[in-house]
């Protein structure tokens, strides 16, 4: 794996056409197997400069080597559908051979670094619709972060409009991350409000943006009265993990596998779309959390 890693760089230098050439190549995802429930990887974290993985490894996700090794083991575990990035990752992916046969989505806004004073005005700095369609993608995600207080919320709501419109046009799936957000006034951090009546309100927001919602999906995190909250919405979904310092506790890694198994038998959740907690498992067995994981849905 380190002397293919390594080619990537020489192919980026000299023959940066290849890249082009290897998306146009890849084998495509079968869509029929949109019916089933579906497993997602997720790693778009890093282009917003969210290296962490727990707070014993501030900069895990920063080694792209490791990162792009241990993305490569989880997608070759069975039952993995799909990947989910920015291109830097999916373009190298694809020259390893990877995503062959997955469901790609590529990932939109990450102007919104953490931490800073323009947050909540998440540009689209990503992928846009044409890029995601040229590059032979399935579709594109978008974080929307919802604060009535942020003036910066409504730079990203028209974003992610024009977003939905323009993937709908070229028939390609829109997955709209919605979450409730607030900015503690004594640090300035940003913090999403997991409660299911502020998971109702956003999800509302979400699944109005955009001339159609034909091709628009939801990817939302797991809360309490999980059924009560998905009722808000008739768009299929996909749920958003845990964050990988649950995983240091086993009950607490038990109880986040529970919720998950509870959640996937609403009819409009499709599926799981997981990033940390199982690329960097603290014991470090990304097979393990992966097939652990995948077990989880129902076949």
């Amino acid at each position: 794996m380190r002397a293919r890693l390594d080619e990537i760089s020489g192919i980026r230098a000299a023959q940066p056409e290849r890249i082009r050439t290897a998306l146009a190549a890849r084998p495509r995802f079968d869509r029929e197997g949109l019916a089933r429930p579906l497993f997602i990887l997720a790693a778009d974290h890093p282009a917003r400069g969210a290296v962490a993985a727990g707070a014993d490894r501030p900069t895990a996700m920063g080694d792209r080597h490791e990162l792009l090794a241990r993305c490569c083991a989880a997608l070759a575990r069975p039952g993995v559908d799909g990947f989910l990035g920015t291109a830097d990752l999916i373009e190298d992916l694809t020259l390893l051979g990877a995503l062959d046969g997955k469901l790609v989505l590529g990932s939109m806004n990450r102007g919104g670094l953490p931490g800073a004073a323009f947050e909540l005005d998440d540009r689209f700095t990503g992928y846009d619709a044409r890029g995601i369609a040229e590059s032979g993608l399935d579709g594109g995600k978008m974080l929307l972060r919802v604060d009535p207080d942020d003036p910066g919320t409504l730079g990203t709501l028209t974003g992610c409009s024009h977003a939905v419109d323009e993937l709908a046009e070229r028939r390609l799936i829109a997955l709209v991350e919605p979450f409730a957000s607030q900015r503690d006034p004594r640090t300035g951090r940003v913090r999403n409000v997991l409660t299911a009546d502020a998971q109702i309100r956003v999800n509302n927001i979400a699944q109005g943006l955009g001339r159609t919602s034909a091709h628009t999906w939801l990817k939302v995190p797991v809360v309490d009265d999980m059924e009560r909250m998905m009722a808000s919405t008739t768009l299929p979904t996909l749920l958003l993990g845990g964050e990988v310092a649950a995983g240091g506790d086993p009950a607490a890694a038990e109880a986040m596998l529970a919720s998950w198994a509870r959640a996937l038998k609403i009819p409009q959740v499709r599926g799981l779309t997981l990033g940390r907690t199982m690329l960097f498992p603290p014991d470090d067995d990304v097979a393990k959390a992966v097939d652990t994981a995948v077990a989880l849905l129902p076949r």
